[in-house]
């Protein structure tokens, strides 16, 4: 498939489109993050918010700009998010005296806090129930057994690029049944 074809047919919804850019592209993104976070959870995690940003908003994009660097662009824009969210919430620094006081933030949760979560997650459950069995059982391998790329791909018999793009679609429909309630 061509570049300039697969980037029309990603407009329309075109699944093959996705995984042909996907896998044209995932090594770039991979190795570029892999630079700037020096860790391979953190640098596969960023890669696969890029490609889910990047297809969700693939009508954006511009003929006229390189592919991969409008991915690139979007890879290094979401890691930046990141560093500031990690910035602002692990712990604050207060000067007072001169000396330093470290100002810990305590996330243990209260009892609230825990009713409120096994609320939200009953409610999650029945919303996965929703989707189709494929890919109930992928968002059950990946976010509630922890199983690694790896480990589903080879749970499923699948290449680990069709995992990422399935879960990636299965995160998506999840994430549209959540929003129309």
């Amino acid at each position: 498939m061509e570049l300039d074809k697969a980037i029309k047919n990603a407009k329309t919804n075109d699944q093959k489109a996705f995984n042909y850019l996907l896998d044209l592209y995932w090594d770039d993104v991979y190795g570029f993050q892999l630079k700037r976070t020096k860790n391979e959870n953190d640098a596969e995690d960023i890669t696969i918010q890029t490609f889910s940003k990047a297809f969700d908003r693939i009508e954006t994009f511009k003929e006229e700009y390189t592919f991969k660097t409008w991915l690139i662009t979007i890879s290094k824009n979401i890691h930046i998010d990141l560093l500031r969210k990690e910035k602002n919430s692990i712990s604050q620094v207060i000067l007072k005296n001169n000396r330093e006081v470290y100002d810990i933030l305590d996330e243990s949760p209260s009892p609230e806090d825990e009713l409120i979560t096994e609320q939200h997650l009953a409610k999650l459950l029945r919303d996965i129930k929703k989707l189709k069995p494929h890919y109930q059982e992928i968002i059950n391998l990946r976010f509630f057994q922890e199983l690694s790329y790896k480990e589903i791909s080879q749970e499923l018999n699948e290449p680990i690029n069709n995992v990422k793009v399935k879960l990636l679609r299965a995160k998506k429909l999840l994430t549209e049944i959540i929003q129309k309630k």
